[in-house]
């Protein structure tokens, strides 16, 4: 044993080096603890991003603010988008996650582009799925009191909206074009509440699973409302609750639906239509065998467009227990999809974050 009489240099020196070390890993703590509890703070803590036009806020493009959200974010990003007309063909990418865009009045806030089937963009040529003016890739989103527009008139196929991300709400916002207006292009789950939709013909297409809750539905010719694509194996499409069918003057002869796959599916829940609505209600697309596997039906309907006895004979209406189990809970749980889900999903809980 070192004797301190003897060696004190030595003890001295030893016992600095420990004074060192007890100094070093404090502040090791320390710094752990200050970084823990930061992001603690942080942690669920909104980014908001401002979007306008007059340049009063972080950027005047609604691209630069989606370009700008932090890819794979476990906080949310908010993005207030001031009035005007935004003339941009945009994409919220699928790296993108848990972001608010809320407009603040949808009549003013508005998204537009103006390509369809056909025209030609550097060397080449828009399909029904490149003609998007707004393409919704990203989970977890939610839209209030925005406008998407295809403006570019009935020239064949020209979708306004596409949504490829799952848990994706639109409050108050409006869809407005003529054929192919909103797509729910994926494999997601979709909630649209005080909606207006418009268009000419299958103005409502698509795969996803999708509820439609106090929406208006606007016809402009006559033609289709909806083209469910619903894959085989899954449990719901699209499904209509309280919902307002109205039509232009020149809309006299319009069809609830029609398959564009065999295994479409699509429901009206106690929904208003308008005596554009025909008495048969439905449409097979020049397909027999699709009155076998997709799943058409209504539940107490009402306005001069509800006619139960006169619906295609290979359609249904629903009793009030198949209603009842008509539930947000249902539709949108685990197992809606044939693959499944990896959660169950209330829209509520992105509903509660509009301001």
């Amino acid at each position: 044993m070192m004797h301190c009489n003897t060696y004190a240099n030595e003890c001295n020196h030893a016992s600095s080096i420990r004074q060192l070390k007890t100094n070093y890993f404090r502040m090791k703590s320390i710094t752990f603890l200050l970084l823990f509890f930061t992001s603690l703070l942080s942690f669920g803590k909104e980014r908001i991003i401002v979007v306008s036009q007059k340049g009063d806020g972080n950027f005047t493009t609604i691209q630069q603010a989606f370009d700008a959200v932090a890819s794979g974010s476990s906080s949310y990003t908010r993005i207030k988008v001031k009035p005007g007309i935004y003339s941009e063909k945009v994409v919220l990418g699928q790296d993108k996650q848990r972001i608010i865009v809320e407009g603040e009045d949808a009549t003013k806030t508005t998204i537009t582009w103006a390509d369809h089937t056909g025209k030609v963009v550097n060397g080449d040529t828009i399909n029904t799925y490149s003609s998007w003016s707004a393409s919704i890739r990203a989970n977890e989103v939610v839209f209030s009191n925005i406008t998407f527009e295809n403006s570019a008139g009935p020239v064949g196929q020209a979708v306004a909206c596409e949504v490829l991300g799952d848990k994706v709400v639109f409050k108050g916002c409006r869809f407005l074009g003529n054929q192919d207006t909103f797509f729910t292009r994926g494999p997601g789950r979709i909630y649209l509440e005080d909606c207006y939709i418009e268009g000419t013909t299958d103005f409502i297409f698509g795969t996803s699973i999708a509820v439609f809750e106090r929406c208006t539905i606007h016809s402009k010719k006559n033609s289709y409302v909806t083209a469910a694509s619903t894959p085989e194996g899954n449990r719901y499409g699209y499904i209509f609750f309280r919902c307002k069918l109205t039509g232009n003057d020149e809309a006299t002869k319009v069809y609830l639906g029609r398959p564009w796959r065999s295994f479409a599916k699509t429901i009206f829940v106690s929904c208003e239509l308008g005596g554009h609505i025909l008495p048969e209600g439905w449409h097979n697309w020049n397909k027999k065998d699709a009155e076998k596997t997709a799943f058409y039906a209504e539940y107490q309907s009402t306005g001069a467009g509800a006619s139960p006895s006169t619906r295609a004979p290979w359609t249904k209406q629903l009793s009030k227990n198949e209603a009842d189990e008509l539930t947000l809970a249902n539709i949108f749980g685990k197992d809606g999809y044939r693959k499944g889900y990896d959660d169950n999903w209330n829209p509520s809980s992105l509903l509660k974050r509009i301001k």
